[in-house]
C-alpha cells in the first residue's frame, strides 16, 4: 500500500477544506472550530486569518480573493483583504453550521451543511446544500442532508460527485447550467462492514478518478470513473477529512486530517498535512464567478 508523507507538525484542531490556487499563493486549508483558514507557505511555514466561530469552505474567486462559509453563512473577500459578509441563511437557535462544498464549471458557490449533533437530514430544519450564483441569489439545491461533504466535478463538467457522510457512499449527479445537479445515484459504495471507512472531503483528478478522505479509516481512496476502487493510500491520522490536488503541476495530493474527539495524547498526527505524488494530475480549483 502507497502511503502519504506528513509534511507539517499538528497545526489545527479540525482540519477541512484544504484547496490549492495560484492567486493566493498556494495551500489554504481551514482550522474549522477556531474559524480560521491557513496558508501553507512553500517553505513550509504557517499564516492564519480569522472569519467567524466557524470556518468550513474556502474557494478562489475570479476577481482575486476568496468565497467563504462560515458557520451560518458565506463571506467573499476581495483581494486586498476585506470581507463582506452576506446575510445569515439560518439564524443562531437552528443548531446547523456549514461543512463542505464548492464551486461549479459555471462558476456558481456550493456550500452544505449539517447539523452539530449529526442528527438525521430527514428531520424538518436539517441539512441542506446551497447554490449561491454570481449574482449573491442563494438557494437550496439539495435538501434532506445529514453531513454534506465532499462535492467535484468531472473534466468534463457533466457530471458532479457527492458525499453525505451518512450514506456510506459517494453518489453522483449529472450536471448542466440550465439542469443543475440532477439524476442522483450512487457511484461507490464507501462504508465497509465495520463502518470505519467514512467518505468525507473529495476532489477528482485530470483522468476523472475521484479521490476521497476516509474519516476514521487512515487513508485516502481513489475509485475508477466506473465507480471501481483504484488505489487506496495510507495516512498516518485516522481522521483524514479531505483532499486536493495542488503544486505548480497540480502532480500533488494534500490530504488534512482532524483531532475532533481526540485526547491530546491520542493520534499524534492527526492535525498534520500530508502529501503524496499518485502520478496523475488535478486540475485547477473551480472559481467563485461573483
Amino acid at each position: 500500500m502507497a502511503a502519504a508523507e506528513r509534511i507539517t507538525d499538528r497545526l489545527v484542531g479540525h482540519g477541512e477544506g484544504p484547496c490549492w490556487s495560484p492567486t493566493w499563493g498556494g495551500l489554504r486549508f481551514v482550522d474549522l472550530y477556531e474559524g480560521d483558514i491557513v496558508t501553507l507557505g512553500p517553505d513550509g511555514s504557517t499564516s492564519r486569518k480569522h472569519y467567524g466561530d466557524v470556518v468550513a469552505i474556502t474557494r478562489p474567486r475570479v476577481g482575486g480573493g476568496a468565497v467563504v462559509a462560515v458557520e451560518r453563512g458565506i463571506v467573499l473577500e476581495d483581494a486586498d483583504g476585506e470581507l463582506t459578509r452576506l446575510p445569515e441563511l439560518w439564524g443562531p437557535r437552528v443548531r446547523i453550521r456549514m461543512n463542505e462544498g464548492g464551486c461549479d464549471p459555471d462558476g456558481r458557490f456550493y456550500a452544505g451543511n449539517m447539523a452539530y449533533d449529526q442528527a438525521d437530514g430527514k428531520g424538518v430544519g436539517r441539512g441542506a446544500v446551497f447554490r449561491m450564483d454570481a449574482d449573491r441569489n442563494v438557494e437550496v439545491v439539495i435538501e434532506h442532508v445529514t453531513i454534506s461533504n465532499g462535492l467535484g466535478w468531472s473534466p468534463d463538467g457533466t457530471l458532479a460527485y457527492y458525499n453525505d457522510t451518512a450514506t456510506g457512499r459517494t453518489d453522483v449527479f449529472d450536471y448542466s447550467r440550465d439542469g443543475g445537479l440532477t439524476n442522483r445515484r450512487p457511484f461507490a459504495q464507501v462504508n465497509d462492514e465495520g463502518g470505519t471507512n467514512r467518505p468525507d472531503g473529495l476532489c477528482v483528478d485530470a483522468e476523472g478518478g475521484v479521490w476521497m478522505g476516509l474519516f476514521g479509516g487512515s487513508a485516502v481512496r481513489r475509485y475508477a470513473p466506473d465507480g471501481t476502487l483504484d488505489a487506496v493510500v495510507e495516512v498516518g491520522a485516522r481522521q483524514v477529512t479531505a483532499c486536493t490536488f495542488g503544486g505548480d503541476d497540480y502532480s500533488e495530493l494534500f490530504i488534512t486530517t482532524s483531532r475532533e474527539g481526540l485526547a491530546d495524547d491520542d493520534d499524534p498526527a492527526a492535525g498534520s498535512v500530508f502529501r503524496y505524488v499518485p502520478g496523475v494530475q488535478g486540475m485547477p480549483a473551480l472559481p467563485y464567478a461573483g
